[in-house]
């Protein structure tokens, strides 16, 4: 059994961690600050994620079972989020199944997630995902081994396999963002050149902040 390390009241939401993946500033101005920027990227992928986010709903067909919008949580990572969807196919076999109250039988789990655009470059997505299964994992008392992103641009599946380093990293990644959260500390801005596709590049102006600093440290040599 996974040990407690957090309360209820230091969850996180288990959404930033693909942010903060992508650049632990982004995820400082969302989650500790508040601040967001619709575009039309987040626009898009909202609408897509309306079309899942049914509270309670469970569709039963050829036999596997569909649950939308699922609460998960780990106390071990401190994390807590909602999982865009579940299939559970029927097992005869105990190890990592779960029963239901409605449904008899055994269930194997398969956490699905949505995303508007196509797969990234780095493990983000992944390892959002991820988070969802070790959640869900720890919720059950199973092992789930897999889990499936669908792209919106590809309007197709890709199955992700939680191997160990997936795994370590989440892990690793959850323990980085609850040091952030109690220090309270947004990251400093570094222009990368991924900073282009930032959601929220026009708030955290990383480009101009970078060039203002370049030109002071430029003026203070030059008048020395």
């Amino acid at each position: 059994m996974p040990t407690r390390a957090y309360s209820d009241d230091e969850l996180l939401m288990l959404s930033g961690i693909q942010h903060f993946k992508f650049c632990p500033r982004q995820w400082a101005l969302i989650y500790l600050e508040q601040q967001w920027d619709d575009n039309r990227l987040t626009i898009e992928g909202q609408q897509l994620h309306r079309n899942v986010d049914q509270p309670q709903s469970a569709q039963l067909r050829d036999g596997v079972l569909t649950l939308h919008s699922v609460a998960v949580a780990s106390y071990a990572l401190g994390l807590s989020g909602i999982a865009d969807q579940l299939e559970l196919t029927p097992t005869n076999d105990p190890a990592n199944a779960i029963k239901l109250h409605r449904y008899p039988g055994l269930w194997n789990i398969t956490p699905i997630e949505f995303k508007h655009g196509r797969p990234k470059a780095d493990a983000s997505d992944d390892l959002q995902l991820c988070a969802q299964a070790i959640c869900l994992e720890e919720m059950y008392r199973i092992n789930i081994p897999t889990g499936e992103i669908y792209y919106g641009q590809k309007h197709r599946r890709i199955t992700i396999e939680f191997t160990p380093d997936l795994r370590n990293e989440a892990t690793q990644l959850a323990l980085q963002m609850h040091t952030h959260a109690i220090e309270g500390k947004t990251p400093p801005a570094r222009y990368q050149p991924k900073c282009r596709s930032c959601s929220i590049k026009n708030l955290c102006m990383a480009e101009d902040l970078q060039k203002a600093t370049t030109v002071k440290h430029y003026l203070k040599q030059l008048y020395i």
